[in-house]
């Protein structure tokens, strides 16, 4: 059985562009050919993204466009009910959703360029 076709991957932006605990860089994707959006943070150096949607309730969690941090700037915080995630693994630690997790997006960095993967959920927007 031939493995499934890996799409390339996706520009996003320039590694100097996520600030460590900074705002985060968004961008449009297709999840199950819908249109949404994600987000991709820097975190004790390392680069995370995540589709934009509460593991709660489907609803988009930045305060302000690209504004995802507590105010410590230690979790990623829901603005819809205050559910703290950890920004390595997207795991909620507290809320009504504790013990689920954001959707991971696969990122690489590489030549000072971050890039996304797509996956058979996450695509590219048309």
């Amino acid at each position: 059985m031939p493995e499934p076709k890996r799409l390339e991957p996706q520009p996003l932006c320039a590694s100097d562009e996520l600030k460590e605990r900074g705002d985060a860089v968004t961008f449009d994707i297709l999840e199950f050919g819908r249109s949404a959006q994600a987000f991709a943070l820097r975190f004790n150096g390392g680069a995370v993204a995540y589709v934009n949607r509460c593991a709660h309730v489907p609803a988009e969690m930045d305060w302000q466009p690209g504004q995802f941090w507590d105010q410590e700037r230690r979790f990623i915080i829901c603005s819809v009910h205050g559910a703290l995630y950890e920004p390595p693994s997207g795991h909620c630690v507290m809320g009504p959703c504790r013990g689920a997790r954001l959707h991971a997006i696969e990122l690489k960095e590489e030549g000072g360029q971050v890039h996304w993967y797509p996956s058979d959920r996450i695509q590219p927007p048309l």
